[in-house]
């Protein structure tokens, strides 16, 4: 198995924590402490999980990493839906680069289902 920062998912990923930090440092500070807080968290949780989940002992352990990520990604879109409608965001690049991230991961997980066969 390849180190996780050979993964195309793991550097999607960090990217877009990068670009999350830029996309938010322009939001109210009274949503600094919660909303900014809880997308950067979610932004850095999934590479996080990549690169834990690939450190893993086993393939399946790896999957499992793989789904708790695609829980995070699912989170991450829904703090910048609430972003959005909050007038903070208007950039449609994180929404691009989230299906992006999805689209990778869930590659990864069938690769890795269908290698175990």
């Amino acid at each position: 198995m390849k180190n996780h920062k050979d993964l195309d998912a793991w550097k999607e990923s960090f990217d877009s924590v990068k670009f999350v930090y830029q996309e938010t440092g322009s939001f109210l500070k009274e949503d600094h402490f919660l909303l900014v807080n809880q997308i950067r968290r979610s932004a850095v949780s999934i590479a996080s999980n990549i690169a834990e989940g690939a450190g893993r002992n086993s393939k399946k352990e790896f999957i499992q990493y793989l789904y708790f990520t695609l829980g995070s990604v699912s989170e991450l879109e829904t703090q910048l839906v609430i972003s959005e409608n909050l007038n903070y965001i208007k950039n449609n690049e994180l929404f691009i680069k989230i299906e992006v991230e999805r689209k990778l991961i869930l590659g990864l997980i069938r690769y890795l289902k269908q290698k175990s066969l």
